[in-house]
């Protein structure tokens, strides 16, 4: 199979890692999909990445999909819960973490614009949307060391790929400081090969 991502794509970099985690082998295909010549549109008519494409040519799109799939195919380090309670609660976080990056990536690109373009009323609305996502997932961490139980599920993969998304594009939000927790969950990722692997570049 082949993954279609950007190297900067937090999205991507969720299946990246769910990739590397249940050892399934992929062909890794870097596409800027903001680029006119940008192949992803052919794959995916939404234009966006993370593209994958199966062996038998079916291109499957949007992380949260791709995620669900690769973790049925492999039966190595199952990240989401077969327990329906279990496995929303699991969902529902990489849902928020999600949430948070798309806040993120909006914020980002309004700020690329030149400033006379930028709306002002749109920078509020998704810093306020950042910044609750991120107390909301600090609630939902507490004081455990995984969003579920004793192992890493794909609750907390979506959440430190929020977090090294933040980092590299708003270095300014000292989201360590306010959220501890997150911090010290991030730090604890970092140590996986998964996320050694994969941290993005611009």
């Amino acid at each position: 199979m082949k993954l279609v991502t950007s190297l900067t794509s937090p999205y991507g970099r969720k299946v990246r890692v769910v990739l590397a985690e249940k050892k399934i082998p992929f062909q890794l295909q870097v596409e800027n999909p903001w680029l006119p010549d940008s192949s992803v549109a052919s794959l995916n008519p939404l234009g966006k990445v993370p593209v994958l494409v199966l062996e038998d040519g079916v291109s499957v799109f949007d992380s949260r999909v791709i995620v669900e799939y690769l973790d049925h195919v492999s039966p190595v380090a199952h990240l989401i819960p077969s327990e329906p309670k279990s496995r929303m609660m699991v969902r529902g976080v990489e849902a928020l973490a999600d949430g948070v990056t798309d806040a993120a990536v909006a914020l980002y690109l309004e700020k690329k614009r030149v400033p006379e373009q930028q709306s002002a009323d749109w920078l509020v609305l998704q810093e306020k949307t950042l910044f609750r996502g991120l107390e909301a997932l600090s609630e939902a961490l507490g004081e455990k060391p995984w969003y579920l139980g004793n192992s890493m599920t794909l609750a907390d993969v979506a959440c430190g790929c929020t977090l090294g998304y933040l980092g590299l594009r708003f270095p300014d939000i000292d989201w360590r400081a306010a959220h501890p927790n997150l911090a010290k969950l991030a730090d604890k990722l970092a140590t996986r090969a998964s996320f050694q692997e994969t941290v993005p570049v611009t």
